[in-house]
């Protein structure tokens, strides 16, 4: 619930880009403005997996957790209320900026502590399947996005969305949050972390990480940035992709995504429960395989038609589910209890403020400058291949125990059955 509301923001985002445009960045670059207002809540996110990750190696999981939901959701309904830029000019777009900056420290908290929290709470012998549930969340939380804007398109005239129906998304985000933050604040604290919070423990903190687990912390970066330009190209900029390059309305591309969104969805537990069975690294090997040979061909059938548009997302889609589904199961086993949410935050939000969350606009400035719409797919496969090398350097963690100060690793499966 807490991580669909995180990420309920960013499906919104991507919904409404068409609409923020008119609102906040009039004029001939308008969406690459609206884009760039994506892309820099990503580079406050290092800064925030900086901030968040060694305190929730200090503190705790759960404190973290709530702190973040509560920043998350504020900056995103305050969104819904900042005036459009024919009212205030200038200032109308820098709010945005500011407040999607917010929305960007907090989220450099919240998914690695998310993850973390999970995997060590969990029973290490169905970690993939239990695990695979936060990115169940963070798919809702764009399937939340997309469905609210949607039923807004519907009920509400176009001059209407335009002018105030974009805002009721963001809005919501509000409630939605102070449930999420309600039940994270009933949540007991990690036993893993306690288990080392009682005893004498090595050092932790950045210093710790930058000395004695580079290796870990490249393997899990080159991963990343795999997982996150396939994840913001398809399910962020896929809507002002489609907008522009076939002229799909926007009722249309949001209904498109939408689909795709809850059929990745409902095999994400599936995908997760063979991870514990094959091992995770099986898994990525498949994923990254699979986009890098076919993320070329879906992206030259998206842009024929409607219909083979669907059938190319879908495609794509399914194939990015065993990175998603895996991620919670995969990322924080990498490194040992006294440095884990440190090493995911900084790890997981570097690389991601770095590839992903640029990606959208990248894409849309390289199609706006050359007119080549197949450059996603082309991005899509450079990334694809350098996480096939940090994949080389994964060790399997299938099965293993995350308790104490060691990393985590299983030589053979057979520990998990």
């Amino acid at each position: 619930m807490g991580n669909a509301t995180e990420w309920y923001d960013y499906g919104v985002y991507a919904a409404t880009a068409t609409y923020l445009t008119d609102a906040f960045f009039p004029g001939h670059l308008g969406t690459l403005g609206t884009l760039l207002g994506f892309a820099i809540s990503f580079l406050l996110r290092p800064l925030g997996g900086m901030v968040w990750g060694p305190l929730g190696d200090r503190v705790g999981r759960k404190a973290v957790l709530a702190v973040t939901i509560l920043l998350m959701a504020a900056a995103t309904g305050l969104i819904g209320l900042i005036p459009s830029h024919s009212a205030i000019g200038v200032g109308a777009p820098i709010l945005l900026i500011t407040l999607r900056v917010i929305q960007g420290f907090s989220t450099g908290g919240e998914y690695g502590g998310a993850a973390t929290y999970l995997a060590e709470c969990v029973d290490d012998r169905r970690r993939g399947f239990l695990g695979s549930f936060l990115e169940f969340g963070t798919l809702w939380g764009f399937i939340g996005g997309s469905a609210v804007v949607l039923l807004m398109q519907l009920i509400l005239t176009d001059a209407q969305m335009d002018s105030w129906g974009w805002r009721i998304p963001f809005l919501l985000a509000v409630p939605l949050g102070l449930v999420g933050w309600y039940l994270r604040s009933r949540l007991d604290e990690s036993p893993v972390f306690t288990e080392i919070a009682e005893h004498d423990h090595p050092h932790g903190g950045l210093i710790t990480l930058l000395t004695d687990y580079r290796r870990e912390l490249l393997t899990l970066a080159g991963l990343v940035i795999a997982l996150n330009v396939v994840n913001y190209t398809l399910l962020a900029y896929m809507p002002t992709y489609l907008h522009g390059t076939i002229g799909i309305s926007d009722s249309r591309t949001t209904a498109m995504v939408l689909i795709g969104q809850l059929i990745m969805a409902l095999v994400l537990p599936f995908s997760g429960g063979l991870s514990d069975y094959f091992g995770r690294r099986p898994m990525w090997l498949v994923s990254l395989v699979g986009l890098a040979i076919l993320a070329i061909p879906m992206y030259w059938l998206m842009g024929k038609a409607t219909g083979w548009a669907i059938a190319g997302f879908v495609v794509l889609g399914l194939l990015y589910v065993p990175q998603l589904s895996t991620i919670s199961a995969t990322f924080p086993a990498i490194f040992p209890t006294h440095v884990r949410q440190a090493g995911f935050a900084l790890s997981y939000n570097v690389a991601t403020a770095a590839f992903g969350g640029t990606a959208p606009l990248l894409n849309e400035w390289v199609i706006d400058r050359t007119h080549w719409t197949l450059f996603p797919a082309f991005y899509m496969v450079g990334a694809c291949l350098i996480g096939l090398v940090a994949w080389t350097f994964l060790r399997e963690t299938a099965g293993a125990s995350l308790r104490g100060t060691e990393v985590p690793r299983t030589g053979e499966l057979e520990a998990v059955h």
